[in-house]
């Protein structure tokens, strides 16, 4: 019976069914607590950023008008302009600029031969004759400006660079003579490929005719006719380049160059460059019997071509049509434009002393 009791006190350790607590683990459904995190769901405050780009205003005041302005440049902005070509220019290599007077060489050649391709046989008056000439040879100045040359008696308007201390005075005498031989250069290559294209020959040797009485004109003048003649033309040249700075785009530069230019050609001016492809040629060309008869049947008299020799083209033609395109171009144009437009501004401030004071009545 003892036993038993026993059992019994066995039975009565029944409460200690401990495991019941473990269903306190259903409490540890902590899980769901972290779901309450889902408010901090924080990209509903990436979209109010979205809202903060729609408002910005920094991008809106993108305003370019001046690049669609029309208007041509105005003097003293043209002159600016050229003040600024200056400081450009005295940068260059001598290389580039010897290359680049071979191109502006070439240019004024082929305008030249132009003209005097289209004036050989012309049945109009000698006046629009000589207009339809001038027109044609603004091919040259055409590509110079366009296609990029350096051009002695355009180059005479970097004087205006000069005087504002842009270039100095071993530069700018350096770019004058290195781009001067390039033109001589150039002028000289495209004498030798026409002559050899026998050009002369076209209008039974009337081109060849006219080139030979162009060329004997131009080493038969008198000093102060052909200096003269010289600066009348690189001061209406420095004025082609002068309006064509105020040019926007290409075709305002080819609309501003040409009357300009036909207006010294038309008048029959001297220039520099231009001398050196109509000269040389002539030189080639005399010893040619059909041109010469060709020549002389147009201008129907017996032409004297002692003076067509390389002293006369330099001597007689370049020495004097040298100085004036020289004055003409940085005198009557560069330093004139520079004194109007760029020159510092002075003040003057004057005080009159009394030689006498006045009476004064006590």
């Amino acid at each position: 019976m003892a036993e038993n009791k026993n059992v019994k006190t066995v039975k009565a350790k029944k409460p200690v069914k401990t495991a019941k607590p473990i269903r306190v683990t259903k409490t540890a459904k902590s899980p769901k607590s972290v779901e309450a995190k889902k408010p901090v769901k924080t990209t509903k405050t990436v979209r109010a950023r979205k809202s903060v780009k729609v408002t910005m205003p920094a991008e809106t005041p993108k305003i370019k008008r001046v690049v669609y302005d029309v208007d041509a440049y105005s003097p003293p902005q043209i002159a600016a302009r050229l003040d600024a070509v200056a400081a450009v220019k005295a940068k260059d290599s001598p290389l580039s600029t010897f290359l680049l007077g071979i191109n502006a060489g070439v240019f004024i050649a082929l305008g030249a031969q132009f003209a005097t391709l289209v004036t050989s046989d012309s049945g109009l008056h000698a006046g629009l004759t000589a207009v339809v000439g001038a027109i044609v040879f603004c091919l040259g100045l055409i590509m110079v400006v366009v296609g990029g040359a350096e051009l002695f008696t355009g180059n005479c308007m970097v004087v205006i660079g000069y005087l504002d201390k842009r270039i100095t005075t071993k530069r700018i005498f350096d770019h004058w003579t290195i781009s001067l031989i390039g033109n001589f250069v150039g002028s000289l290559l495209v004498v030798f490929f026409v002559y050899k294209a026998q050009q002369f020959t076209f209008f039974d040797y009337m081109v060849g005719g006219k080139a030979l009485l162009i060329a004997n004109n131009k080493v038969n003048l008198s000093f102060p006719a052909a200096f003269s003649k010289a600066v009348l033309c690189n001061a209406m040249v420095c004025m082609a380049v002068w309006v064509c700075f105020s040019a926007r785009n290409v075709a305002d530069k080819i609309m501003t160059l040409i009357f300009p230019i036909a207006g010294f050609v038309a008048s029959g001016f001297e220039h520099l460059v231009a001398n050196m492809y109509f000269i040389p040629m002539g030189i080639f060309l005399k010893n040619k019997p059909e041109v010469v008869a060709a020549a002389e049947k147009m201008a129907g008299k017996t032409l004297d071509l002692s003076n067509l020799t390389w002293k006369g083209f330099f001597v007689i033609n370049q020495f004097p049509v040298f100085f004036g395109n020289v004055f003409g171009g940085v005198v009557l144009a560069g330093i004139a434009f520079w004194f109007i437009y760029l020159r510092p501004k002075l003040s003057f401030s004057f005080s009159i002393k009394e030689d006498f004071k006045k009476d004064t009545v006590n």
